[in-house]
């Protein structure tokens, strides 16, 4: 789904190029006002929010995420841009998520239990953006 997963290119990135060390990954939510699950689903019959869908793999990500040494630094609902193009920039929730390193990100992304809560994430969410930073002070 485009824009939701990354593409080959980025994987790649990431995977060869990331930064070493602690990082940062920010996670900027666009959710779907009703979550959009394939008829064959059964929580298609429930009509859940986007935002009920996403906390579903939430549970099962932040379950991995602590497994591996990382955890939430913030997270919270955007109010405003300040600075910027707000229409480009008109996101839910921003959550940004500490990980001892890029090898424990690419881990926990290959993790089949992990995987298979991907379609909540999928099915929750209208556009994301995932952007990678170097821990800096979340360290």
């Amino acid at each position: 789904m485009a824009g939701v997963v990354p593409t080959a290119e980025q994987m790649r990135a990431m995977a060869e190029d990331g930064p070493d060390g602690p990082i940062v990954m920010v996670n900027l939510l666009k959710y779907r006002a009703r979550a959009a699950y394939p008829p064959e689903r059964r929580e298609a019959r429930e009509q859940l929010s986007g935002r009920e869908a996403y906390q579903r793999y939430g549970m099962v990500a932040l379950r991995h995420v602590t497994g591996l040494g990382g955890r939430i630094v913030w997270g919270g609902p955007q109010k405003l841009v300040f600075i910027g193009d707000a229409d480009a920039n008109d996101w839910d929730e921003i959550v940004c998520v500490h990980y001892p390193s890029r090898q424990a990100f690419l881990k926990m992304i290959q993790d089949p239990d992990y995987l298979a809560a991907h379609y909540h994430r999928d099915a929750g969410l209208a556009r994301t953006a995932l952007i990678c930073c170097g821990a800096g002070t979340a360290a």
